[in-house]
Order: structure tokens, then sequence, then C-alpha cells
């Protein structure tokens, strides 16, 4: 550098290496290269911490499934801010605030509730195969109080609380935009309470910790339900749980004409909805490939697999649409690939690349349909929550039995897989269904669920949060 650029840098008090062309420290290579800084720093820091440790291959193996599934446990809490904004989007403006409060609340409400009792009851070693039990509020201190056995040999158990809990999140938040714009938020909070706390943890452990569907001896040696990544265990569970929800609330006011007819109650921001849909997609595979619960082979497999059920589902609902509606609808292309993520969420780790674009497409197509369907019988669901998570995690959860590799009808090995799906999908159904109906008849019954007719009219912005998300702007 010349001594003139010297005191103009002096002068100008710029840092000399600002001088230097070559370098851009703003570059997306650069800001690229600080989440894998950070993971080998982690690393580092745990073999330094371990020198008493042996670093034998079981040790690394372990260090490195407890670092990818604390990486796709954060991918599936950030899918949170997906669900706000695809919801958000497709509602009116005035319950913007008290959507986004829903989403973001729910998480703090399924953790806390999951930490206490949740996890304990979907992986406590002390129940039977009906439900979980012995130490409650996890302790970093006893962590001998919960089986390894559902969890691969040196995984952390506090990471796959973590992981865990994000799942139960999950099932709370589809319910929020199934009873979206006129349910009461306190009655939401006491039920996510109860969502995540009881009824999923307790439908969960007969699938993942060892319960009553873990094994089906009357099918023949070693056949069991199996879902993978949980069609059935979060999104199902979350549908039936929305479903009921929906039923009990009623429609929104101005939902349907005297005669029946269903009126569109247009979403006021389809950008929100379509940046939320993209974000789900981006964590589907922490969701999807973090259940394999190791760093292994499997994982890319299995991201492919999701991301190929995804582009199918999205394709197959925009040409479904547009034949049956008229027009190439948003939502529907939206819903459509959230169709695919949620069928191939059962059967990705079990199915072949072109079996994961059937299975996506099939629900691309099915989440049309159901929509229509659910408009047509008078179940409100403002953003077709139902339809995603119910209808297409049942259909991914029969996508096992049908084209499994080694255990599927349409693969040729039979029926009895099949089969064992199918008492799965109604076992657990059946039981969501009535734990659910307790509930939301409880609060009905004791709170009321559904906001005044006048709060709904005004928003429940005002009416429930004294506020508005576009205060100052130009209204309807």
């Amino acid at each position: 550098m010349s001594k003139l650029k010297l005191k103009r840098a002096r002068r100008q008090k710029r840092p000399l290496l600002d001088w230097q062309p070559n370098i851009r420290w703003r570059s997306p290579a650069l800001v690229a290269c600080i989440p894998l800084a950070l993971i080998i720093v982690a690393v580092w820091g745990v073999a330094a911490q371990a020198q008493d440790q042996p670093l034998t291959p079981e040790y690394v193996q372990g260090v490195l499934n407890t670092i990818w599934v604390f990486i796709a446990a954060v991918l599936v809490i950030f899918m949170n801010a997906g669900f706000g904004m695809l919801e958000t989007g497709f509602c009116r403006q005035k319950n913007a605030v008290n959507i986004l409060s829903k989403n973001l609340i729910v998480f703090a409400l399924a953790t806390l509730a999951y930490w206490a009792i949740g996890f304990s009851f979907m992986f406590g070693t002390e129940g039977n195969a009906f439900i979980g039990l012995g130490g409650f509020f996890l302790s970093s201190e006893n962590p001998e109080t919960y089986g390894l056995a559902p969890f691969p040999e040196g995984l952390a158990i506090p990471v796959a609380f973590l992981f865990q809990a994000a799942f139960a999140g999950t099932a709370a938040t589809i319910v929020s935009g199934a009873v979206a714009e006129r349910v009461k938020f306190i009655d939401f909070l006491i039920f996510s309470l109860l969502l995540t706390g009881i009824s999923y943890p307790i439908s969960g452990h007969w699938v993942w910790g060892g319960g009553l569907l873990s094994d089906m001896p009357f099918l023949g040696e070693e056949v069991a339900f199996s879902d993978f990544a949980g069609s059935t265990v979060v999104h199902a569970v979350g549908g039936w749980a929305a479903l009921m929800g929906a039923a009990f609330l009623g429609p929104r006011i101005g939902k349907y004409a005297a005669d029946g007819t269903p009126n569109a109650l247009p979403g006021h921001n389809m950008g929100f909805a379509m940046l939320g849909c993209l974000i789900l997609w981006i964590g589907w595979f922490g969701f999807n490939p973090g259940s394999e619960l190791a760093a292994n082979e499997a994982v890319p497999y299995i991201a492919v697999t999701t991301n190929l059920a995804a582009a199918a589902g999205g394709v197959a609902a925009t040409i479904t649409a547009w034949v049956v509606i008229g027009k190439p609808d948003l939502s529907m292309i939206i819903n459509g690939i959230l169709a695919g993520l949620v069928s191939i969420t059962a059967p990705c780790a079990t199915v072949s690349y072109w079996s994961a674009v059937v299975i996506g497409a099939i629900g691309g197509v099915i989440v049309v349909y159901s929509v229509l369907f659910f408009d047509r019988i008078k179940i409100d669901d403002p953003v077709g929550a139902t339809s995603v998570h119910l209808v297409c995690g049942t259909w991914g959860t029969l996508a096992v039995g049908l084209f499994h590799k080694e255990l599927g009808l349409l693969t040729g090995h039979g029926v009895t897989q099949l089969i064992a799906q199918v008492i799965g999908i109604l076992t657990v159904g059946g039981f969501t269904v009535l734990m659910t109906s307790i509930f939301w008849l409880a609060l009905k019954q004791t709170l009321g669920i559904r906001v005044s007719e006048e709060e709904e009219l005004k928003g429940l912005d005002i009416g429930e949060h004294g506020m508005e998300a576009y205060s100052g702007f130009l209204k309807e």
C-alpha cells in the first residue's frame, strides 16, 4: 500500500484491510462457513473436555449423532415461524396478531408441558404398554430414568428431549390454523397444554416408546405399526385435534350463505403464506432426516425422498386445482407442497425415489378434494390444516403398507404391513378423537371456547390483544 493510501486510510479512519479488493467480508461463501466453524468448535470442545474419554469410534459416532439431532431439532423449531406466517397470510388482517401470538406461545407451552410430564408419558420406562412413567420434570442429574431403547446408543438424552419437544409443539401448532379467527386465546392455550402434556405423548408412546403398537404378534413375528417420522403420531394427531376443534367451534361468521353455499373469506397476505410454506419445506429436512436420530448414510436418502414428495405434491395440486377449480390457485399449490411433505413423513426412510414421487403426487391430489369436501360439510378450516395434516397424514401412513421396499403390498410382500398400518391409524385416531373431544367439551362448558360475535366481527387482534398488526395502515 502506498504512503498516500495509508494517509488517506488513517484520515478516514478505515481499516487497512478495506483497501484489499480481493477480500469480501460479507460474501455468501464466508457467511456459509460460520455454522461449520461453530460445529467444529463444538466438537473440539467436547473432545477437549473429555480428556479421560477414549476417542473410540462409538464415542465419536455418539457425538456426531448428538450434534446432528440438535441441528435437526433447531430446524423443526424454526418451522413454528413457517406455521405462523402461513396461517397469518391465509387469514384476514384483523386477526393477524392473534394468530402470530398463538404460534409463538404454543412452542413455549409445549416445551414446558412436555418437560414436566409429556416426555415421561412417552418414553418413561416405569410404565406399561399404554403409558410411560417415571422421571417427571426431566432431570439432567437422573437421565437413567428414561430408557435408551428408542434412541441410538450415545445420543444425549437432553438433545433427544429437545427434538421430541419440537415435535410436540408441531402437533399443537396444527390446531391453531383450523380454529383460527374465532377461538378464545385462553382456551387455545389450555388445550395446547392438555394436548402436548397428555394426549399426544400417550399415543406417541404406543408407537415410538415401546408401547402397544410397537409389537403386533397376532400378525406375525416382528410385525409392528410403522411411522418413521410422524405422519400419524404428529400430523394426524394434530389433524384430529384440529377437526374436533373446528367442529365444536362452528364456522366463522359469513363463511356460509343462507342456502349453505360456502363463501370465500380470502387471506390478506399471500406473500406471507408462500414464505411460510418455504420455511416449512426447509424445516422438514430436520423433521424427516432428523428422525433417523443418527448421523449416517440414511440421512441424505431421507432428504431426497422428502424433497421429491414435496415437489410432486405441489405439481399435482397445481394441476388438480387448475382442472377442478379452473385456476392454479396459490393456496392449493402451497397446501399441495405441504401435503406431499406430510404424506412422505411416515414412509420417507423405507420407500424408493419413484414411490416417494407417487406418494407425494397422490397427496397433492387428495388435498384439493379434501379442502372442497370439508367446505361442503361446513367444517370451516381457514388454512386447510385438517386436509393437509389429518387426511394426508393418514394417506402417508397407509403408504407404508403399500410401498415399503421390504414389507409393502405393491412391492410384492403381502398385506400384513398394510393391516398393521390400518390398526395403528384407527387406534391412534380413535384415542385422539376421544381425548380431544373431552378437552374441547370441558372448555366449552366452563370457559366457552368462542369469542363474542362483536369481537369476531371487529377482529381478535382488538378483542383479545388490544392491538393491531397494521396500525396506521389503510384497512378494508
